[in-house]
């Protein structure tokens, strides 16, 4: 081979190479096997060890250099690397966000980046080319680790045509629990071959952090430390206007950035999203600790500014993360209200942030299969926040060589009537086909009889468990259950409760006044009851108020007819449709008709349909403790009167509603906006009814 062609070859597979990493760490989507990658890895150092004059410093085969000798240099950052200022409730959460919005009269949008549990890093790229790498140090200094970075393969040696020539990125070097498994077993093995005792590597961010300073970047390298790129020190503006378009820009030069991450409008559905990224928590490889929300643009964020510590337009929505190893005793399969068979793990139980863990969830099929968990594991719990109980890794290095357990088969039968389970054609969730099942009416009573629906007091999971199990000692089978269908709830008499176990009569018929109580909840109530799929409490009232009955519910010709309604969808509307066309359906509805529940709004007479409500075009902001209210009645009854219930103070707030202990920030926004100030009283006056007699809730901590 001639050198010229020589050169166009390790051309050809130093971009081949690089294409391949983007593939994999960047877009997730590799097309080629790991040995495939390895022999173009193997060939391109063939050829530059035969033609050394053509190695170039940003060649993928450079990613380890010599050892270093002595101390990390230390180095000032061009521009200090701030903190992020924490947040670890709603409350405080809301009162960070109106400080930002009284900096500027710009609507806010927001981006949602998870917060990832690494080592903030800082990479300088000159002539597009890694120069230097440096660790956040104490914000203002920081080492030089740009040897031990070369060795991260989602690290870019050099940017594409188009990329600034001087740029510098920003973020966060992490490694994945699945590596973190591989290194111990790794370890033990090496410990064991030595004879000497082995100590396993506790957590991913010690890990991490102990291996980007070492002196030799070969044990980096073997270490497999990835990066996540989520801003930079110098001008972002110079990229792009907004930070959702520059972390796309990011991508286009080769970085990773974390998943999920999204841009919202306001700040109500940035909150909605926070939550849901909390509930996909499970989902990822790698630790998190909390979720981050920036101002999207660029422009507005020099308005807000920043604090001697702080900038005022980020913060960190945190949650305290607990974690212990215990062992699996068993894996069990549960099945949901809509069929969803979820599996659990049934653990040796574990003390973690002053609770007793004996269960976890593994969520899927899919996860236990990514993360091969076993019935005999010992793996690693974490609590995170109000997030349940999970499975982080199994110590694979703890199995036993002689008898390993067995991997889990997912059972092909539902576990409670022995039907079919099959999985769904275009989601993870393999479940249930019996609407039958017992599993199934179990759960859907349990969340009928729940405050969210219905609002049942004394029917709980566990009453409703002892409802729906043949009697002690019966011999008529599934005849002796007590309650059926939704509709038997309401034949139920003292002396049928009075057969359960630990229920006296005075209790018995508590339960027996709550259950007759409950049907008056109308109709909006009982819709989100039926559990229909993809039905909520808030969709429920918006189809009923369109509808106004369930008659007309059951009249209705096509799915169209509900997509008339504001937030349903076409597969909502199709699943209603379903529900109140079939079989099925009709005879739940039929059976909860005859046992006496409203299902209807009264009719309106031509006043009332003319009437202007008492609230009507006036949007409210409540803040404080309310005495006759909790946070879902005084939302209820502000809609019910024809008022739009508003979450902050703005300038198309009609009126605040303060109770005792009111939060500072909105009031100072009334203030300052000259929204007139109510109390609980003259709310009430204003719409004409009494309070209701409602217990309070208490505002919990939400990350």
């Amino acid at each position: 081979m001639t050198r010229d062609e020589a050169q166009q070859k390790i051309k050809e597979l130093s971009e081949e190479i690089r294409r391949c990493d983007r593939l994999y760490f960047v877009e997730n989507a590799p097309d080629v096997a790991d040995h495939e990658y390895d022999y173009l890895v193997k060939e391109l150092k063939r050829l530059e060890k035969e033609f050394p004059e053509l190695v170039l410093p940003t060649s993928p085969t450079q990613r380890v250099g010599e050892k270093l000798e002595g101390k990390a240099e230390v180095v000032r950052h061009d521009v200090p690397m701030l903190s992020i200022e924490n947040v670890y409730n709603e409350g405080e959460l809301r009162e960070f966000v109106a400080a930002a919005q009284k900096k500027t009269d710009k609507p806010l949008a927001w981006v949602c980046e998870l917060k990832i549990d690494g080592i903030a890093a800082s990479l300088h790229y000159e002539n597009r080319e890694l120069v230097r790498a440096l660790t956040r140090g104490d914000g203002t200094f920081g080492e030089d680790i740009t040897a031990n970075v070369r060795t991260i393969r989602d690290v870019p040696l050099s940017l594409p045509e188009g990329a600034p020539d001087r740029l510098e990125v920003r973020g966060e070097i992490y490694m994945t629990n699945d590596n973190l498994a591989r290194i111990n077993n790794m370890e033990y093995e090496r410990a064991r071959a030595a004879g000497r005792e082995f100590k396993p590597y506790a957590n991913p961010r010690n890990l991490a952090s102990g291996t980007i300073k070492q002196r030799d970047p070969a044990v980096c390298a073997e270490r497999r430390l990835q990066f996540f790129a989520h801003s930079t020190g110098t001008d972002p503006g110079a990229v792009a206007p907004t930070h959702f378009e520059f972390m796309r820009k990011l991508r286009e030069y080769g970085f990773s950035t974390a998943p999920l991450i999204n841009r919202l409008p306001n700040f109500e559905e940035a909150l909605a999203y926070v939550h849901e990224m909390q509930e996909r928590l499970h989902e990822l490889d790698f630790e998190v600790d909390g979720i981050v929300m920036k101002v999207d643009d660029f422009k507005t964020r020099e308005e807000i500014g920043a604090t001697s510590k702080f900038p005022r337009w980020i913060i960190a929505c945190k949650f305290e993360k607990y974690e212990a190893q215990t062992k699996v005793n068993d894996i069990v399969v549960q099945i949901g209200k809509s069929g969803v068979a979820t599996p659990v793990a049934e653990l040796e139980p574990v003390e973690i942030a002053g609770t007793t863990v004996a269960r976890a969830t593994l969520h899927n099929a899919e996860e236990i299969a990514r993360k091969d968990v076993r019935v005999g594991d010992a793996v690693v719990v974490e609590k995170a926040g109000k997030i349940i109980p999970h499975v982080v890794r199994v110590e694979t290095y703890l199995r036993s060589e002689s008898d390993p357990p067995k991997p889990f088969e997912f059972p092909a039968v539902c576990p409670s009537c022995g039907s079919p389970l099959r999985k769904d054609a275009d989601t993870v969730f393999i479940r249930c086909v019996n609407p039958e099942c017992p599993a199934q009416f179990r759960e859907r009573l349990a969340y009928f009889a729940s405050k969210e629906a219905m609002d049942i007091d004394g029917v709980g999971p566990s009453l409703v468990e002892r409802l729906t199990t043949p009697l002690p000692g019966s011999l008529l089978g599934d005849g002796s259950r007590l309650v059926r269908s939704f509709a038997d709830l309401y034949s139920l008499t003292v002396e049928d409760l009075a057969r359960l176990e630990g229920i006296q009569k005075k209790s018995a018929g508590n339960i027996v006044d709550a259950i007759q109580g409950s049907k008056t909840r109308g109709p909006a109530r009982l819709l989100n009851a039926l559990s229909i799929a993809g039905v909520g409490a808030q969709t429920a009232k918006e189809i009923i108020k369109k509808f106004r009955s369930f008659d007309a519910l059951e009249e209705a010709k096509s799915p169209a007819e509900f997509l008339a309604v504001d937030g349903v969808g076409e597969i909502l509307a199709q699943n209603l449709f379903d529900f109140f066309q079939s079989e099925e359906g009709r005879r739940v509805v039929r059976e909860l008709r005859d046992a006496g529940l409203d299902m209807a709004l009264a009719p309106l007479s031509e006043e009332e349909a003319n009437a202007v409500k008492p609230l009507d075009g006036k949007t409210i902001c409540v803040t404080g403790t309310l005495v006759n209210y909790d946070r879902v009645g005084i939302k209820e009854t502000i809609e019910r009167f024809g008022g739009k219930a508003s979450s902050s103070v703005s300038k198309k707030t009609t009126y605040l509603l303060v109770g005792s202990e009111p939060g500072d920030t909105k009031v100072n926004k009334a203030k300052e906006l000259g929204t007139p100030v109510i109390t609980e009283e003259e709310f009430n006056a204003m719409i004409g009814a009494p309070a209701p007699d409602v217990q309070q809730e208490t505002q919990g901590t939400l990350f």
